[in-house]
């Protein structure tokens, strides 16, 4: 064989290729137009908490289309801060169409919550291993998450001032956009 020759395939390899290249063209144009779309927004993780009762109660039936899930825990001083603002804003947004609050302690446990939030205790739900907190990506207390028809549409890390206009504000700007 001399440089620059080509072998030829062994018999029936040759008419098989153009066959194996269509179906991968096929394969591959079949994947681009049935992938899911992404919105821009991740999906909103699922998962059990806890209720103050002990049972296991699934994270989606807590949400409503718009819902501000706040992770917390009593041992966690900036979230001892916090929680008087998360629910001033919990009661100022409750009408009807607004934004839910959903309060989960991480970590903690009924009797400390109760002792700490005493009548709103009854609306708290537990996270006693982390679980539904790390599929938010949590990894720190307090963190809140904006989430609108089933994505989240906001964070936000640490200690925040829910009194502040300027929080509040963006609150209400995500809540508007959510229709685009």
């Amino acid at each position: 064989m001399t440089p620059g020759e080509m072998i030829d395939p062994p018999a029936g390899q040759a008419s098989r290729l153009p066959r194996v290249a269509l179906a991968i063209l096929v394969a591959c144009g079949l994947a681009a137009l049935f992938w899911p779309a992404s919105s821009g927004r991740e999906e909103v993780p699922g998962g059990f908490l806890v209720d103050a009762n002990g049972r296991p109660s699934p994270m989606g039936d807590h949400l409503e289309p718009a819902t501000l899930v706040h992770f917390w825990a009593t041992w966690c001083p900036p979230c001892l801060t916090e929680i008087p603002a998360v629910l001033r804003l919990r009661h100022d947004i409750a009408a009807p169409g607004s934004v839910a609050v959903l309060l989960v302690a991480v970590g903690d446990s009924p009797d400390k919550v109760k002792s700490f939030l005493g009548d709103a205790a009854d609306q708290a739900l537990f996270d006693p291993r982390w679980d539904v907190a790390h599929r938010y990506g949590t990894r720190q207390l307090p963190e809140t998450y904006l989430l609108i028809n089933g994505r989240v549409a906001d964070k936000f890390v640490g200690a925040t001032e829910w009194d502040d206009p300027a929080v509040r504000e963006r609150l209400r700007a995500r809540l508007s956009g959510a229709g685009s």
